[in-house]
């Protein structure tokens, strides 16, 4: 049945159905409703994982870390200034190939102190070598923990799922949380092979030291597998949808595209696109909405692509949105100091020029907007802002602060 939940609530009964073995972390702003339900529910006897409350991110980091190095599936979750405390022992999970999932409730970071969204945070560690998922909704934040655990163990590369801080974790919608036998139903039991995890009885080492003759081809193996993840994540997407359903609200005239990489919202033909995640993408797609309602009110059609997984970075898919688009907006909720906004650059890489790496390209502009640092609202004034900018000559990145 469908509940109204906090979206904090919603994550924690899927990852208690998931049933980890251990959970370990460290309260933080806007984190804590997720890990206080857990322990919650394992104080309440509605839970047998071991649940240890760390002194510090770092240490919940290293403890799951551990965990999983010995074979059982394990969960953490962070937020801000915690996940960069964490950020040495997130490059050796992935390195050690652990498949860790971990909760990012992102938030700014300092200084000055804020603990209101933005997704500068995880932006921070994006080249830590693990699969980053955004969530839209409670729903989707639902989904995506449980593909997590299943993308990881598959691929033996750490997850994070980066859900908007207080925008997500602090408010109630309608949303179904699958239970733990329709869950085992598309994600069974953990059971690695042996050799792949810590064991007496079959010694194995794990991130150990590697010379300058083999650490290179360790990295371009990491690397290659993220890559190949795409492939495995749209894969695990479609068994998802066909064991337990699609819960999701959607116009279906409006979903162009729909598979666990990106999402199309929007006209086929559409002169003016879009681009964000998280969030954030609600919001804009109430604005595309308001344009099929009132034909006419941009001066043409406007679609929203929505980046569900920003690694591995699904580039292909990207461009067979954009690559007949006149105006490419990209709206996001970070900003990499000196330079432009790190979704914006990842875009224009795959635009660039005449001809891009993955064919010829008839996108004519693509532009960075920083919105909604440190909490500032977003407004269905300022995306119609964004959509009449866009269209203007220059091309520099815009910081939207008002509309």
């Amino acid at each position: 049945m469908r509940q109204i939940l906090e979206g904090s609530q919603a994550i924690a009964q899927t990852i208690n159905n998931i049933k980890p073995a251990v959970i370990s972390a460290y309260p933080i702003t806007p984190q804590t409703h997720i890990v206080e339900d857990l322990a919650k529910l394992k104080a309440d006897g509605k839970a047998n994982y071991e649940y240890i409350r760390a002194e510090s991110e770092f240490a919940a980091a290293s403890i799951v870390a551990g965990a999983s190095a010995t074979g059982v599936r394990v969960y953490t979750a962070t937020s801000s200034q915690g996940l960069l405390l964490m950020t040495e022992v997130l490059f050796n999970i992935a390195g050690m190939r652990l498949p860790v999932v971990l909760t990012c409730a992102n938030r700014g970071v300092s200084a000055p102190i804020t603990i209101w969204n933005d997704h500068q945070d995880a932006m921070t560690i994006r080249d830590a070598g693990w699969i980053m998922f955004y969530a839209e909704n409670h729903q989707e934040a639902v989904e995506q923990h449980i593909l997590a655990y299943k993308i990881a163990e598959a691929t033996k590369i750490p997850v994070m799922v980066n859900i908007d801080g207080f925008v997500l974790t602090h408010t109630y919608e309608p949303v179904k949380v699958p239970s733990r036998s329709q869950i085992k139903k598309f994600l069974p039991d953990y059971k690695p092979k042996k050799g792949q995890y810590l064991d007496p009885s079959r010694p194995v080492s794990l991130g150990t030291f590697a010379s300058p003759d083999y650490y290179m081809e360790i990295r371009e193996n990491l690397h290659k597998d993220l890559e190949q993840a795409q492939n495995i994540i749209n894969e695990e997407y479609k068994k998802y949808r066909k064991i337990l359903g699609d819960f999701t609200k959607k116009n279906e005239k409006m979903t162009q595209i729909n598979n666990g990489l990106i999402e199309y919202y929007g006209p086929r033909d559409a002169q003016t696109i879009l681009v964000a995640m998280g969030s954030l993408v609600g919001t804009i797609k109430d604005v595309v909405d308001e344009q099929v309602k009132n034909t006419g009110l941009f001066g043409n059609k406007v679609g929203v692509l929505k980046i569900k997984t920003f690694r591995p970075f699904p580039a292909k898919e990207i461009l067979k949105v954009v690559e007949k688009t006149k105006y490419v907006a990209v709206v996001e909720k970070a900003i990499s100091l000196g330079s432009t906004g790190p979704l914006a650059l990842e875009i224009k890489n795959v635009t660039q020029g005449k001809t891009g790496p993955f064919g010829k390209l008839r996108t004519s502009k693509v532009q960075s907007f920083i919105v909604g640092l440190g909490g500032r609202d977003i407004t269905s004034g300022m995306i119609k802002k964004i959509i009449k900018d866009v269209k203007n000559k220059d091309d520099s990145v815009k910081f939207i602060c008002k509309e």
